[in-house]
């Protein structure tokens, strides 16, 4: 019977592929990373593919040292293969090998390579994740903007204002807007940007928008949460109508009680929800007529809303 040895040496790539695939689960060594890097660099794609799936996992220096060059590989399935892999690293210390790539002259290296770095918070790639905004391409802006929403500097926030508020690519504007939740009332540019962006063309730019309001603390934008209530996506209106619960925002019970009766029943959950939240006595008689809601949940969290508004006014 042929040994994993032998099978990783096969002039059949699928023989070889097959006993990569099998590597993890084998009891035949004791250390299979040196056998999964040496499979890195195989002449037949598929065979790479495997390695860097299941090197996913393994943070040593010399894994990371073979992984992170096959960002530029000839074949784009290694190339996801390895930005997959790569994202999935927990620990700091793992960003020295990516490093180099992230000003990496080919757009789809850049950006893999920034992606893979976001959640390892390292500061050393604050500097080219900056440069990277103006990146001609946006998969390399949208990832610049996501390590820097992850760094959350304070330095980073004039520039992800501009971005949230003119980039051309809506979905750099939408990570723009997300990234920006780590701001809060101090920083006097978040809230413009904020306000602008929940009136952007787009829906899910003003769906984030509408989210990050809460998340910043900041109830400068209540008037504009509660315009929200009047989007013509309720999407948007979910989000502005938690935003305004959790910022317990009595300016916006009447924009929430009309929300009681919208067609769509996550709408009127979240509006029953935010009304609790708030604890306005205003709103007890609505949350009654919504305990006979043809939706189950409906009925549920206007009981439990309606009894936390009677105990805080109780408390009074």
């Amino acid at each position: 019977m042929a040994t994993l040895h032998d099978r990783l040496r096969n002039p059949d790539a699928g023989v070889r592929r097959i006993a990569v695939i099998d590597l993890p689960y084998t009891d035949e060594e004791d250390d299979i990373a040196p056998l999964l890097i040496a499979a890195l660099s195989d002449a037949d794609a598929t065979v790479r593919l495997e390695a860097a799936k299941a090197l996913e996992g393994f943070e040593e220096p010399e894994v990371l040292a073979a992984l992170a060059p096959l960002l530029k590989d000839e074949d784009a399935d290694v190339r996801a293969a390895v930005a997959y892999t790569l994202a999935e690293l927990k620990d700091p210390a793992s960003a020295t090998a990516l490093l180099p790539y992230l000003s990496d002259a080919d757009p789809e290296v850049q950006a893999a390579a920034l992606q893979a770095v976001k959640a390892l918070r390292v500061d050393a790639a604050f500097d080219p994740a900056m440069a990277a905004l103006a990146h001609a391409d946006a998969k390399v802006r949208r990832a610049a903007v996501s390590v820097l929403g992850y760094l959350k500097k304070p330095q980073a926030i004039s520039a992800l204002t501009e971005v949230a508020a003119h980039d051309d690519d809506a979905e750099v504007r939408r990570v723009a807007v997300g990234a920006l939740s780590f701001a809060n009332d101090a920083d006097v540019s978040v809230h413009p940007a904020l306000s602008r962006a929940l009136a952007d063309p787009v829906w899910q730019v003003r769906e984030e928008a509408a989210t990050t309001f809460a998340k910043t603390g900041s109830i400068l934008g209540v008037p504009n949460l509660v315009r929200a209530m009047d989007d013509e996506f309720w999407q948007v209106r979910v989000k502005a109508a938690r935003s305004l619960g959790k910022l317990k925002a009595r300016d916006g019970v009447m924009a929430l009680v009309e929300a009681l009766i919208h067609p769509v029943s996550n709408l009127r959950k979240e509006a029953v929800i935010a009304l609790g939240e708030i604890g306005d006595p205003r709103a007890i008689t609505p949350l009654e007529r919504t305990l006979r809601d043809p939706d189950p949940d409906v009925r549920k969290l206007s009981k439990l809303a309606l009894t936390t508004i009677q105990m805080n006014g109780s408390n009074a």
